[in-house]
């Protein structure tokens, strides 16, 4: 970064009351870009991803990895004064966001009435299960719920076996993206029109949003989608094939792509057979075509296929575990993995940013911080005024 180029979200002030998953992860996207995020945190144990997951020198990776560029405050949250302190932190914010059940926030005595009071050009970001309207409102709502109500886990998994979770808590995640995600919208709307608004994430709707194809052919067709596994629902030959030492990913995603595939494997002529000469012919005799491709591919390696079929321009590649993944050559020249020193907890390896900007990249400035480290930065001078008034 050029040193006198400021930050995407330079000047931004955040005040975070979020905990666990979705709120930091929406938090910490904005720390990215370079909005100063505090973190308001109870002062017995703080956030409880503090004790969550494994250890280094008393420091969870977990919350780490999620909490980096933010400073920690510490706040009663049922004590008027620590209240009032809460206040005059969102006078002074640009983004409050929260992941309470609906109605929380008002009971706390900042409802959006008061908020506006406090600060008309306040964006106020609300995470939460099912939305603030409808009859789910006030459901608790956790990540494996919502994967199993949203139509997600139902199109997971073999046609044999029962509807399959996401291994990633995935509702979360998409939740606290999409309130990021709005939340710089509404900033840019108020540098248009003057004015602070709400914006509001739920993990009900984030998921629903990403049912893609499959939604808009059930909205077409009524059709209710049936699990094909690693198949691809809509197009066929498209998975996992067989090679001599391994399972080799292909994506033959158009016809296009799929006669390069074919050529591949010296099987072009089976695309003029009339079993296999159409798209719905292929998926509805797909075993059959998967057995044929699988007894030619299974005559080498993995590695001699990938090569193969991706010099072809056939999409191919390895299933990989995390450890894997995680060490690709592809992801190490992406910096998806770095090392954020936390002074006295040693460096703390994370994953790191996906977005990339050429001029203004993100970086980890800061350290996740310890309980309240920054209480006396922030806190002091609002005690301070406290004391004046």
């Amino acid at each position: 970064m050029t040193q006198d180029l400021r930050k995407p979200l330079d000047g931004i002030r955040v005040v975070d009351l979020t905990r666990v998953l979705s709120g930091p992860f929406c938090s910490m996207l904005l720390g990215d870009m370079g909005a100063e995020v505090i973190k308001v945190e109870p002062p017995e144990g703080g956030d409880p991803v503090r004790q969550q997951g494994g250890m280094q020198d008393g420091l969870s990776w977990y919350f780490a990895s999620f909490n980096r560029n933010k400073k920690s405050v510490t706040l009663n949250l049922r004590d008027a004064g620590d209240m009032a302190l809460l206040r005059q932190l969102i006078e002074g914010a640009d983004v409050l966001v929260e992941n309470y059940r609906p109605g929380v926030l008002d009971k706390m005595g900042l409802d959006a009435t008061t908020l506006e009071q406090l600060n008309p050009r306040l964006v106020t970001c609300s995470i939460n299960g099912f939305g603030s309207s409808g009859p789910y409102a006030d459901r608790p709502a956790f990540d494996f719920i919502t994967q199993a109500m949203s139509g997600f886990m139902s199109v997971n998994g073999g046609a044999d076996q029962p509807p399959l979770r996401s291994g990633q808590p995935i509702t979360d995640l998409l939740a606290g993206l999409y309130a990021a995600y709005g939340a710089v919208n509404a900033l840019r709307a108020r540098e248009l029109n003057g004015r602070g608004q709400q914006v509001e994430s739920a993990m009900m709707n984030g998921i629903l949003s990403f049912m893609a194809y499959l939604a808009s052919e059930h909205l077409l067709t009524g059709e209710i989608p049936a699990r094909t596994g690693n198949d691809h629902p809509l197009v066929a030959p498209y998975g996992l094939f067989r090679a001599r030492d391994g399972e080799v990913a292909v994506a033959a995603s158009n016809d296009m792509v799929l006669r390069r595939f074919m050529r591949c494997l010296e099987l072009e002529h089976l695309l003029e057979d009339p079993r296999f000469d159409e798209n719905a012919k292929r998926t509805a005799r797909r075993n059959e075509l998967n057995t044929l491709i699988d007894g030619r591919m299974v005559q080498d390696t993995q590695a001699a296929w990938i090569e193969r079929l991706n010099a072809a321009g056939v999409p191919s590649g390895r299933v990989q575990n995390l450890a894997e993944a995680l060490r690709d050559p592809q992801v190490m020249a992406q910096e998806m993995v770095i090392d954020v020193p936390h002074p006295g907890r040693g460096a703390v390896r994370m994953l790191g940013f996906p977005v990339k900007l050429s001029e203004t990249p993100c970086e980890a400035h800061l350290p996740a911080p310890e309980l309240g480290q920054h209480n006396d930065e922030i806190l002091g001078p609002l005690r301070g005024l406290q004391g004046q008034s």
